[in-house]
């Protein structure tokens, strides 16, 4: 009787260690970098949509500088110059309007998911 019932817990065993084995994990996609470019004092894409974790890289091809700063406060790139970027990994979910603090028509919206 004690052999049946041990062969039968080792049984049980290796079916639990399979069923384990072969059970899908749910993966999330990895992190992904996007880049805004700033030319002819402009954001370009003007509105991205990113999810949190994703790296969003601002790139400067004016001949002069420019700032990536939220105007609720999330983000502030200080200077970019000239041919120099500037990056932010975006971990606060919302949307944050943001600008040019040299050049205040100069717009964008960063949507974090």
């Amino acid at each position: 009787m004690l052999r049946r019932l041990l062969l039968l817990l080792a049984a049980f065993a290796v079916a639990a260690a399979s069923a384990t084995a072969l059970t899908p994990i749910a993966v999330g996609a990895p992190p992904t970098t996007h880049t805004v470019t700033i030319d002819g004092s402009r954001f370009e894409p003007s509105t991205l949509a990113v999810k949190a974790g994703d790296t969003v890289v601002w790139v400067n091809k004016d001949p002069f500088p420019h700032t990536s700063t939220s105007k609720v406060g999330g983000f502030d790139s200080q200077t970019i110059a000239a041919g120099k970027s500037w990056a932010l990994t975006a971990a606060k979910k919302g949307t944050f309007a943001y600008t040019c603090t040299f050049h205040p028509t100069m717009k964008g919206t960063l949507r974090v998911n």
